[in-house]
């Protein structure tokens, strides 16, 4: 093998790939990366048996041919040299010299025939979308997923497809976040998917093309992405996510109307006298104010309100703020619509949009 790249380009596909690499590897290769010079193109591709992924550009290749190296190790070679042009050459199948200006390398590397191959698509059924409607999709859910809870299915968003309907959820329990698409799938089509928080997170950061679209492929127990010059593919999670159907309050007729920014800044202010121990804001609502209160005998004690278009009768709930934080932030408009009940069932918050957000109250101090 023998190629010839720009350190940007180089600098470029790592920063694609280099998360994939686990930081502590089961095997040995998987501590590697394969690099593959094939058709005036170089190819970087890594995995952790879980998540994989590989990344292309487009380069001189004066001799085909293939190697995996020690990522953390190469990865700091490439950030750490000057030069503009880096050459890349292999004398035996285990051993790279990196060539960039007067500076030359020699890197013991492992044959390409030990690198996992990447998993195979083509049974699963494909579709495109608009990267946006993506990135949207899965930016609006994933902070609502559980992280390394006991329940592994948690950890993960819920893809449904039912025809050309596909919808995203994401919950830890504590709080739901849920939203829909139109894609295009034949309407006889259904399934349904857990997708790895980890692979979530990674195609958050490659679909980044406004006006571009990606490829989706689904298979029982995979999905792929194609998103230019990336493709990703990621093992779904085992097991029946909750029905979570059965937690998600009815819209009234007539909700209360937030204004998004105000309260945002608001539960900023009183969210700084929760304690890490308990950190819960109790929610005060009468006629035309709502109260947010919260107290903790080490730090002291924050008051604030805002006018609101209540006309119930006086309703204390609590809620985790920076839990109604992360659901403002990823809600839309200037307002939004908060439906409640009682004190002790959840709370429901929606925008203009498809997405839907559910939280469950906390237990009320005295």
């Amino acid at each position: 093998m023998k190629v010839v790249i720009s350190k940007t380009e180089l600098a470029s596909l790592i920063g694609k790939i280099q998360s994939i690499v686990p930081a502590k590897p089961s095997l040995p290769i998987l501590g590697n990366v394969l690099i593959e010079a094939i058709s005036d193109q170089l190819i970087i591709s890594a995995t952790d048996l879980t998540v994989s992924m590989r990344a292309y550009a487009n380069t001189k290749v004066s001799q085909p041919g293939a190697i995996t190296l020690p990522a953390k190790r190469l990865f700091q070679l490439v950030r750490e040299l000057t030069a503009p042009q880096i050459e890349i050459e292999c004398s035996t199948p285990e051993i790279a010299h990196i060539r960039a200006g007067s500076s030359h390398f020699k890197i013991h590397g492992m044959h390409k025939g030990e690198f996992p191959a990447l998993p195979d698509l083509s049974t699963g059924v494909s579709f495109t979308i608009p990267d946006q409607t993506f990135k949207e999709m899965l930016s609006r859910t994933a902070f609502a997923a559980a992280r390394d809870d006991t329940r592994q299915i948690l950890n993960g968003i819920f893809l449904q497809s039912v025809g050309n309907v596909a919808t995203f959820i994401g919950t830890d329990g504590k709080r739901l976040a849920k939203i829909y698409t139109e894609v295009e799938l034949p309407e006889t089509h259904s399934g349904a998917y857990v997708v790895p928080l980890k692979a979530v997170e990674e195609m958050i950061k490659i679909l980044d093309g406004e006006n571009s679209t990606s490829k989706l492929t689904l298979t029982t127990d995979k999905l792929g992405i194609e998103s230019g010059s990336v493709t990703l593919i990621t093992k779904l999670l085992s097991g029946q996510y909750p029905d979570v159907a059965r937690v998600i309050p009815g819209k009234s007729e007539a909700p209360i109307v937030l204004h998004r920014e105000e309260l945002i800044s608001l539960l900023r202010q009183v969210a700084l006298f929760t304690s890490d121990a308990s950190s819960s804001v109790r929610f005060s609502f009468e006629p035309g104010e709502l109260r947010l209160s919260a107290t903790s005998g080490d730090i002291g004690e924050g008051k604030v309100c805002m006018t609101v278009n209540y006309n119930g009768p006086k309703l204390d709930i609590a809620f985790n703020p920076n839990y109604f934080l992360d659901i403002l932030r990823h809600s839309k408009d200037e307002t939004v619509h908060f439906d409640i009940s009682d004190s002790y069932n959840p709370g429901l918050i929606t925008d203009s949009t498809k997405a839907l957000f559910v939280i469950m109250p906390m237990r009320l101090e005295i």
